[in-house]
């Protein structure tokens, strides 16, 4: 047992079930950076636990009513193959290049660790009418059911490959392109998350890129770390969760191509996030100060 990998599962677990996010944008990288893991191995172990960790979210999600079905099954019409065909990229591109690949495929992980950071914060701290658009449902018709399968289909392809944005990347076309409400975003990107990533976790396992004793020592700690994270997610504001998970992908992303050879000092991979959070919260508090009450009409006299 490793008890700080048994930690980093509790606290990726809370995020997944709190937020939908976490599961591979923090999980691989806190394998390369902290416990020395394969880049390969990190991406297949992490897709393998988040499979049985989103599983359970997915289940508990169900239960309470904030899963959209339809718009789950078209994205897995899509992703689901999309997928297959990144875990078969990066196995063949691994085989093909050796362990000089490796660096590469931090880069291209740090990438979309930065593009899932900057989705997020974005969207927390510039996109705050987004909030008046939102519904609990949406209609499938066919430009529904053909965009969601190809937004699936790039972002299962991203997955396979580099385990990061199955919770983050989809969590965010279901806010821009279905607007859906927060509680349905979670519930429906878990959900859907853990179809994804059976069938890449399955994959990776087939390929041999899954540390089975590792991934027993992460689902100790995030399987009642997803649990909690579920339970609270009605009570826990998403105001403040966003920027701060978007400010620690952030740091990641930095991590990750400093592992890869980049020259970043590490009072950057420290400073640049806290700046950026520092600048969330002045934002939130500016938005909150200059918001105008709505005036009520007054009551008619009889």
């Amino acid at each position: 047992m490793d008890p700080l990998v048994i930690a980093f599962g509790l606290g990726v677990g809370v995020l997944i079930g709190l937020t939908g996010i976490g599961g591979g944008s923090l999980m691989t990288p806190l394998l390369v950076l902290f416990a020395g893991v394969h880049p390969v191995v990190a991406i297949g172990t992490d897709l393998a636990y988040g499979a049985i960790t989103k599983t359970l979210g997915g289940w508990r999600n169900l239960r309470q009513g904030t899963v959209d079905l339809g718009v789950s099954r078209w994205l897995a019409v899509g992703s689901v193959p999309g997928s297959l065909v990144g875990v078969v990229g990066v196995n063949r591109l691994h085989h093909t290049y050796g362990s000089s690949f490796d660096d590469t495929l931090l880069i291209t992980i740090a990438a979309a660790l930065l593009v899932v950071a900057v989705s997020i914060l974005g969207r927390a701290l510039f996109m705050p009418a987004l909030v008046a658009r939102e519904r609990d449902t949406v209609e499938l018709t066919t430009r529904v059911r053909i965009g969601a399968a190809s937004i699936g289909l790039v972002l299962g392809l991203l997955v396979g490959m580099t385990s990061v944005g199955s919770g983050a990347l989809i969590g965010l076309a279901l806010i821009l392109v279905f607007r859906l409400t927060p509680h349905r975003v979670v519930g429906t990107d878990v959900f859907h998350a853990a179809i994804l990533l059976w069938t890449a976790g399955l994959a990776h396992w087939v390929s041999g890129n899954v540390d089975l004793t590792l991934m027993a020592n992460i689902l100790i700690g995030s399987l009642p770390g997803v649990w909690i994270g579920t339970s609270l997610l009605t009570r826990v504001p998403a105001a403040g969760l966003r920027p701060a998970l978007g400010c620690v992908l952030l740091a990641s992303a930095l991590g990750v191509l400093s592992k890869a050879g980049a020259d970043i000092p590490p009072a950057a991979i420290v400073g640049v996030p806290a700046a950026v959070g520092v600048l969330a919260a002045v934002v939130h508090r500016l938005r909150l100060r200059l918001r105008v009450p709505v005036a009520l009409p007054a009551p008619e006299r009889a």
